[in-house]
């Protein structure tokens, strides 16, 4: 399952990005905005998307806001996030083989739609590496949740 979300300044690229995945077999879940509303609060919509996340660790998450940063910082907040913010295929694909990231926040203002579609594609066709050192820094971060 991916869980979507995105504030007022990523609601037309999450839109876009719904229909794709959708289009290519993805199984989702809109987690807000479902309008858009000018002044909603990207902590609200990270914290929807994280906490169903959280509670089904399988799952993935896409994060859209003006620059991804706002979403990242909220989302980060949450026992058990690894959000991350990707600029691009490589960057996703490290993220997620290498940090195990769970969450995927993109720039939505502006956003360029083939450049997006292949961030995402990337993030969530990449697994989680399970070598020992990625596993043994994976833990070490967990750590600092306690």
């Amino acid at each position: 399952m991916i869980y979507i979300g995105a504030d007022h300044a990523g609601f037309k690229a999450k839109e876009a990005l719904k229909a794709l995945l959708i289009d290519h077999g993805y199984e989702l879940n809109d987690c807000g905005a479902y309008e858009y509303i000018p002044d909603d609060d990207y902590p609200d919509i990270a914290q929807n998307v994280a906490q169903e996340v959280v509670r089904t660790p399988e799952s993935l998450g896409i994060l859209l806001c003006g620059s991804g940063g706002g979403m990242v910082i909220a989302a980060n907040k949450m026992t058990g996030i690894r959000a991350v913010q990707a600029w691009d295929e490589e960057s996703a694909r490290l993220a997620r083989s290498h940090d195990h990231a769970n969450i995927l926040a993109l720039a939505g203002a502006g956003a360029q739609d083939e450049e997006m579609n292949r961030i995402v594609e990337a993030f969530l066709t990449t697994e989680p590496s399970d070598e020992e050192r990625h596993l043994r820094r994976i833990q070490k971060i967990s750590l600092f949740e306690r």
